[in-house]
């Protein structure tokens, strides 16, 4: 009974093209959930969770993502764990006068009260040490990231090419292969 009534409905060309632009739109509308990768926790929004894939044999990587604070109150990172890591740390790198530095942040990333702090590669990161496994392209891993305010939420962590994510900038970065003391 449908395919007739789809039949009878569908004769003409236009209305067999609008029929599937219909369907298509309502395709991605169902499966745009599966490829969010946002996560909410009170007024902070962390965005693309990713980790940049390492070679065999490394003991560090690094990880990245955006938060943005929607709240009145500033906020901080404070601690940040990962399933194929010993320990998670938060860094900060920079370049002064030609000379890369980095440095843990020993008290945490600030998330500013109506503005954002990006963990990018060249800047601010996640680093994860003492690496259990290779992290490869395509897969991802599960984590936490803990703030002072907000409290702790369930991140994944999707592993991405050296380049990072398509149409990011994390080409003009480096890539960590020994920790800094």
């Amino acid at each position: 009974m449908i395919t007739t009534i789809l039949r009878r409905a569908l004769r003409r060309t236009e209305d067999r093209i609008g029929f599937a632009i219909l369907a298509a739109a309502l395709g991605l509308l169902v499966i745009q959930p599966a490829f969010a990768h946002e996560y909410k926790i009170g007024s902070l929004e962390i965005e693309h969770p990713w980790a940049r894939m390492t070679p065999a044999g490394a003991k560090v990587g690094g990880g990245y993502l955006t938060i943005e604070n929607e709240g009145k109150e500033a906020d901080r990172l404070v601690a940040a764990t990962a399933e194929v890591a010993g320990r998670v740390e938060i860094h900060e790198m920079a370049v002064k006068d030609g000379i890369m530095t980095m440095r843990m942040l020993p008290d945490g990333l600030e998330i500013p009260a109506g503005g954002e702090a990006k963990l990018a590669p060249g800047g601010f990161h996640l680093m994860f040490m003492e690496l259990k496994q290779p992290l490869k392209e395509g897969e991802s891993f599960k984590g936490t990231l803990t703030f002072a305010k907000a409290g702790t939420v369930n991140v994944s962590f999707k592993i991405e090419g050296m380049g990072g994510p398509k149409g990011s900038d994390a080409d003009h970065s480096h890539q960590h292969d020994t920790p800094a003391n």
